[in-house]
């Protein structure tokens, strides 16, 4: 693993290139222009929401700081779009032609800041955004950008709600990406793990712990022992499949026999069908420990996320590109057994959202403090101007070839 996974300080040298041009030498040309000539700014903006880390549907600091940047950069910009947090910019040349989506995400994790990279996931957006309408300008080339804020990402699935609000309506595709371990240079096509997100509320009756314990149902024993039994179902889950989650109460104390606790859990699987199928058998848990303990038991599917559909015309094109200028592809780092709300939109519309390395050190992969340190780093900055550079010329080629739109949207 240690050979294999980027890490701080590595000096291996790039991955030799294919050889040949990639599609439109001249529009890539200017891709790569003005994304390097945005580096500074993307790279303060980039340590700015990193130094202010904010929760899912909380993102108002990033929301003004972005809708500011992307607004001088001649964006027409809707703040608050849809959700509070939410903001959309667009650029229209000419009349007609493709609509190409983007997306930025932009909130943080709890205790941890931007322990998974958002903060370029957000420039990331940013740069294609702007990199496609320098081209379209410059080539006069007709069509319209549409980069998407999208808040609420971790756990809260903004993008669901900003698609049942209307929001991707317009695209024909939708573009972004994420960071996270990985071979040096490599940018990755992995598919990402379907969950199902329950709450689990259980009701039992207080008594007094010492005098009369026999007159209590006991609601924290119900949850410790669903919390035990899952436990002991992960033995006969397939090692593909995750199952975790977490218990909390109120007005609990160890004299009283608590009457009430709720646990959250998180159902992944590599479909959407598994999801569903492993959560029927965690439900029988959360049954068993209530009837155990006397307690009653109310089961609530939060939401829903489907796995990655990584649209095999847009990737075989990113890896084309990545392949002749910048690096390798895989198809098994990336966030392969992480989720994403992503993957809902990628269920209904064609999109691409490959991973993309960055050095890490052992342990510190996303969700570790150690992650946020790696997400602020000049190498990780470098890597994400890469990738935005690959979907940028992914993205111009749906604004220019009707025949490579009219195979994606067929996939």
């Amino acid at each position: 693993m240690g050979d294999v996974v980027w890490r701080p300080g590595d000096q291996r040298p790039r991955p030799p290139l294919l050889e040949g041009d990639a599609y439109r030498p001249d529009i890539l040309e200017i891709i790569e222009k003005t994304i390097d000539e945005l580096s500074p700014a993307l790279r303060e903006l980039s340590q700015d929401i990193l130094a202010h880390p904010e929760l899912k549907f909380e993102e108002r600091y990033a929301h003004d700081v972005y809708t500011s940047f992307v607004e001088k950069q001649g964006f027409v910009v809707q703040r608050h779009y849809l959700l509070e947090t939410a903001w959309v910019a667009t650029y229209i040349h000419g009349q007609g032609g493709p609509v190409l989506g983007v997306n930025s995400e932009m909130d943080a994790l709890p205790g941890i800041g931007h322990a998974c990279g958002h903060n370029l996931i957000g420039i990331a957006g940013v740069a294609i955004a702007c990199a496609a309408k320098a081209a379209m300008q410059k080539l006069g080339i007709d069509g319209k950008v549409i980069l998407l804020g999208t808040p609420g990402e971790e756990g809260g699935f903004g993008k669901v709600e900003l698609w049942e609000k209307g929001a991707y309506e317009e695209m024909d595709v939708c573009l972004m990406c994420h960071p996270a371990p990985g071979p040096p240079y490599s940018v990755s096509l992995s598919s990402c793990l379907a969950m199902v997100k329950l709450r689990v509320d259980f009701v039992g009756h207080t008594a007094h712990a010492g005098l009369s314990p026999w007159e209590g149902q006991n609601a924290l024993d119900a949850a410790v022992l669903a919390y035990t039994s899952i436990g002991l179902l992960r033995q006969q889950t397939k090692p593909t499949h995750r199952i975790h989650g977490i218990f909390e109460g109120k007005d609990w104390a160890p004299n009283i026999i608590p009457d009430n606790s709720t646990m959250y859990w998180f159902v992944r699987a590599p479909t959407t069908n598994e999801a569903l199928e492993t959560t029927e058998r965690v439900k029988a848990c959360f049954e068993a420990a209530a009837i155990a303990t006397g307690c009653k038991v109310t089961v609530t599917v939060l939401s829903l996320g489907n796995e990655l559909v990584q649209n095999s015309v847009l990737g075989e094109e990113l890896a084309d590109v990545v392949c002749k200028k910048y690096g390798t592809v895989d198809y098994e780092w990336g966030i392969a057994s992480a989720s994403t709300d992503f993957g809902n939109v990628s269920y209904l519309m064609p999109g691409l959202h490959p991973g993309f390395s960055i050095p890490s050190v052992p342990n510190g992969g996303n969700h570790t403090p150690a992650f946020t340190e790696a997400a602020s780093t000049m190498e990780a900055h470098e890597a994400c101007l890469d990738v935005s550079k690959a979907l940028a010329a992914v993205g111009m080629r749906v604004l220019t070839d009707r025949t490579f739109l009219s195979k994606a949207s067929l996939v």
